[in-house]
């Protein structure tokens, strides 16, 4: 347990704040408001901004200055020159897009903003004799903070209060042992408390300090790995390869083209380069996680790194802390059973002051000090903090007549010794699912390393733990979505199990005392895959538990909200945060459940999912787009013909195939879970579905260019090429949408009924230059079309077994 600080400190062991104001007098009480004041005016304040999303002109900036759309806005304007309009819709589309992204993503910040402040960490501080919690940025240089069990130092300083003040600085230097410290010692900000409490005087502030000039912690919009992303951005810089010869060729080509007229050439070398280029990818896909953002955030989620949602839905393992995750925070005391003739009102009596010793009470403590309220006929001494390592805490008492005793409280079975006759008792009642606490009195004083030893069981207390009543149906769900669940927790290992039989979790009754695992990780790892509950795990263990099932090829996410789980929850691919949860453990989490509940991740893991399977439908259909674009454009000069397209007739093509149904396929459900190598499942469906496009569609076109003669030939000629390489975009988009429901069938029939609205109203003729001329050529043009839906078919087959995912 962990003593309120002892402020009886001698005044000359306090250091003086930096900037030359001395303490107040009357014991370590803080800055005075005058001093506040004087430093807010130096400007010595904690000015460090806390951003949970990129800034507007960030976003603003990257939605629009991008490659692509540079190329656009230049071919854009060449359209501009030499006109007419409407071989320039192309460009108002992407101007479209833009807006719509940059409107997508500024409501995402909003959300996540407003949530950040939510779960913004309160420091507190003691001004004036008298602490309080203020916004981390109101520190200021000098000021007195105050840090208990799961605190993080959000500003470096120096040690003036100590009570078992152990902190750990994993996150800053890897090193996992926690440091015990004292008055004078360093502290640093990023580091945080895992047992007993102090103070320290903050030395720096802001941009100077450790945390910061490591890691620009300044901003949250980190962008931990994503396949997602890099796999776009690879596609990309393949397009581009592909691209730039291609336009060139076509370039040189209409150049050197002695019979057509110029600004015609123009207009058909711009519509060769135009769809080469999938602009609608990079906003689809910043639209789907902005989406997603705001989505988790109406249900109380904060996406601390938005690529997490895309890692959860690549999670086949999942690690939960019994506590906080599966039960809620609360218990209730149910029994008290006394030992070896233990007196009751001792008992009673001892309880009520170890609660009355810890001002940071846990879920377990608190239950006893409803039940047990201190008599204040006992005086607290000396204190043992709980830690997660030793399972136990403990207080040194005077009673009235000046008779000394200690006590200690926490695990029966590390406070036993082996074949203790309780234990057996003990194992019954954590079979029931219930938590049992043993209160012993200590041979030795607390400061003793043996103090565990020799003990003197006075009474066992029997606590009732509350289950999440969302538990037992969000368990399911990741049985149903093949999603392995592991237990594991600091508890003992039979009352983990019972409270996971209850939840109706496969496997609970097998469960592993984690004393007993093995160090080398191959045996770890074996034996985390045959079971399912795991109890009185370390938190160390509970970090080498994540690395072994990783090791193994598993995607790993770790929930868990106390200080024990803060390494495990840094080393996760995802780490989940209950809102409730230490300052510590929501600092290192990519998501943070402000609303502490568990249900909640079902939501997260489906919108990644549908974020990261939709992405891949529609980044297939856009690259089915750039390969017959590229390969148009090569046959065009390889065969020295006028290239078959005008700008206007490949937009609307874009729009009706893949812009207006990838927006939709985009924000549709998906429930099938991530799988890896998204570029090469992306690539291995679209080149042979572009080549078979580019083929039926060239094929038609040299086809007509011998049916059709005279002035308007190529109007015509244009015509058939475009029927069929709208019949064959249409059979990659009905593929695409598959497995079918109402909502994708209407969709894909509303793409083809407005082609066949443009092609049988006049005006839209005349505006889209788009008449089919007879009735033999539209009819062949529709028969390649046939053939190369048959080839599609077959493709899609031969591709998905020979390369299988």
């Amino acid at each position: 347990m962990e003593q309120p600080v002892d402020t009886d400190v001698d005044e000359r062991d306090q250091p003086s704040p930096p900037g030359g104001t001395p303490p107040s007098p009357g014991g370590h009480d803080g800055l005075t408001t005058a001093q506040v004041a004087e430093r807010v005016a130096r400007g010595e304040v904690n000015d460090v901004p806390v951003r949970s999303s990129r800034s507007t002109a960030d976003i603003v900036r990257a939605n629009v200055f991008t490659r692509f759309n540079a190329i656009i806005g230049v071919l854009f304007l060449v359209i501009l020159v030499v006109g007419p309009i409407q071989d320039g819709l192309f460009g108002f589309v992407i101007i479209a897009n833009t807006a719509i992204g940059i409107f997508q993503e500024l409501r995402a910040k909003k959300t996540l903003d407003s949530l950040a402040v939510i779960g913004e960490v309160k420091p507190t501080v003691r001004r004036d004799g008298a602490a309080a919690e203020i916004h981390a940025s109101e520190i200021v240089l000098g000021d007195l903070v105050e840090l208990g069990p799961g605190d993080k130092a959000v500003v470096d300083g120096e040690v003036l209060e100590a009570d078992n003040f152990e902190v750990d600085e994993s996150l800053l230097t890897g090193e996992a042992d926690p440091v015990l410290k004292k008055p004078g010692d360093r502290i640093l900000s990023g580091s945080f408390v895992v047992a007993g409490g102090g103070a320290f005087t903050a030395t720096k502030v802001g941009r100077e300090a450790y945390a910061v000039q490591l890691a620009e912690e300044a901003s949250r919009f980190t962008l931990v790995h994503s396949e997602l992303r890099t796999g776009i951005s690879q596609i990309l810089k393949y397009v581009t390869y592909m691209m730039v010869p291609a336009a060139i060729g076509l370039i040189l080509s209409s150049l050197l083209a002695d019979n057509q007229d110029s600004s015609e050439a123009v207009r058909r070398t711009v519509a060769g380069i135009v769809p080469m280029v999938p602009e609608g990818l990079v906003l689809l896909t910043s639209v789907a996680f902005a989406i997603g953002v705001i989505r988790l955030g109406r249900q109380q989620c904060l996406v601390q790194e938005l690529p997490a949602i895309e890692g959860l839905a690549r999670v086949d393992v999942v690690c939960l802390d019994k506590t906080g995750t599966l039960t809620e925070g609360g218990m209730d005391v149910t029994d008290l059973r006394l030992l070896d003739g233990a007196d009751e009102a001792e008992v009673k009596r001892v309880l009520g002051a170890l609660g009355e010793s810890d001002p940071r009470p846990n879920a377990s403590l608190r239950a006893i000090i409803d039940e047990y309220p201190d008599t204040e006929q006992l005086r607290c001494t000396e204190s043992l903090p709980f830690s997660s390592a030793r399972k136990y805490s403990g207080a040194a008492f005077n009673d009235a007549v000046g008779e000394s005793s200690a006590w200690l409280l926490g695990a029966p079975d590390v406070l036993l010794p082996d074949g203790d006759p309780n234990l057996a008792l003990i194992d019954d009642l954590n079979s029931q699912g219930l938590r049992v606490l043993l209160l012993a009195r200590a041979a030795t004083e607390l400061s003793d390393p043996a103090v565990g030893e020799g003990l003197k069981p006075a009474a066992m207390v029997v606590l009732e733990q509350r289950l999440r009543p969302d538990a037992a149906i969000t368990l399911q769900y990741f049985a149903d979505e093949r999603v392995k669940t592991k237990i594991i927790s600091g508890d003992n290992a039979v009352s983990v199990g019972a409270v996971a039989a209850k939840l109706g979790l496969p496997g609970a009754d097998r469960t592993v005392d984690a004393r007993t695992l093995p160090a080398d990780r191959d045996e770890m790892a074996k034996i985390l895959e045959e079971n399912t509950v795991f109890g009185r795990v370390s938190p160390q263990q509970k970090r080498d538990m994540v690395a072994a099932l990783q090791s193994r090829g598993h995607d790993v996410a770790m929930t868990g909200d106390g200080v024990n789980d803060v390494l495990a929850l840094k080393d996760a691919d995802i780490g989940v945060s209950m809102g409730s949860g230490s300052e510590a453990t929501r600092a290192v989490a990519q998501i943070v459940l402000l609303n502490n509940s568990f249900a909640t991740l079902p939501s997260v893991v489906a919108e990644g999912r549908r974020v990261i399977g939709n992405i891949e439908r529609v980044a297939t259909l856009f690259l089915t787009k750039t390969v017959y674009s590229v390969l148009l454009a090569l046959l065009v000069v390889i065969t020295q013909v006028p290239y078959p397209f005008l700008p206007r007739h490949l937009t609307l093509l874009s729009t009706l195939t893949i812009g207006v149904p990838a927006f939709f396929l985009a924000l549709a459900p998906n429930r099938e879970r991530a799988k890896p190598h998204f570029v090469r499942r992306v690539m291995k469906y679209s080149i042979p579905a572009g080549l078979i496009a580019g083929v039926a569609t060239f094929s038609t076109y040299l086809l007509a260019r011998v049916h059709y003669e005279g002035p308007n030939a190529l109007d015509a000629e244009t015509s058939a090429a475009t029927l069929t390489l709208f019949l064959v975009a249409m059979w990659v988009l009905a593929i695409i949408a598959r497995p079918y429901t109402w909502w994708r069938v209407l969709l894909v029939g509303a793409m083809g009924l407005g082609f066949v609205i443009v092609l049988v109203t006049p005006f839209l003729q005349h505006f889209f230059e788009l008449q089919l001329v007879g009735t033999t050529m539209p009819w062949a043009a529709a028969a390649i079309a046939a053939v190369a839906a048959v080839l599609l078919e077959v493709a899609w087959k031969v591709v998905a077994r020979r390369y299988p995912d």
